[in-house]
């Protein structure tokens, strides 16, 4: 007997550990624990003109300037400030940089078996940011792949942001 493939959770089983869990409008959002450096406050964010509407701008987090993004709008979401809105600091391929997220909610544990792979909406439709679609305490969570909610380009353009500032910040 020949199975053609693997159960959800063979294929997923590597997603699974410690999340830290987020809110972006009413929807419930996981990422890896061990991306994540730090939460903080909201903070004054520097915008920087001529960068894309998802980049929030550039922080002082004690003494580096590090990119921030706002993932409402790169989600295409409305923005709405509310007095929960926190920022993630993440590790995103090597460069640390900052996500505004409505609010942090805790960090789960998230077994193999209650993870399903990323639905498919067809080719113009991208998933390739989510690990996995988690179910837990009754609830639905998108595991975010944090290496792939921007691509690289943007990446480029958010850290070379951060590094102008940074530089004429020292050049002062």
């Amino acid at each position: 007997m020949t199975t053609t493939a693997a159960p959800a959770a063979l294929q997923h089983g590597i997603h699974a550990g410690k999340y830290l869990t987020f809110f972006l409008a009413n929807e419930e959002y996981g990422l890896k624990i061990l991306t994540v450096h730090e939460i903080i406050g909201m903070m004054p964010v520097t915008r920087v003109p001529r960068t894309p509407d998802f980049i929030r701008g550039v922080l002082n987090l004690r003494g580096k300037v590090i990119p921030v993004v706002d993932l409402r709008i790169r989600f295409g979401m409305a923005v709405v400030e509310t007095q929960d809105v926190c920022i993630i600091v993440v590790q995103v391929r090597g460069i640390q940089m900052g996500i505004v997220v409505d609010r942090v909610s805790e960090v789960v544990t998230v077994l193999a078996d209650d993870i399903e792979p990323p639905p498919s909406f067809g080719f113009d439709v991208p998933t390739d940011f989510l690990l996995g679609i988690a179910k837990s305490q009754g609830r639905v969570k998108m595991l975010l792949d944090i290496d792939h909610v921007l691509t690289s380009t943007e990446i480029v353009t958010a850290t070379g942001v951060a590094d102008a500032v940074g530089g004429a910040e020292n050049a002062a």
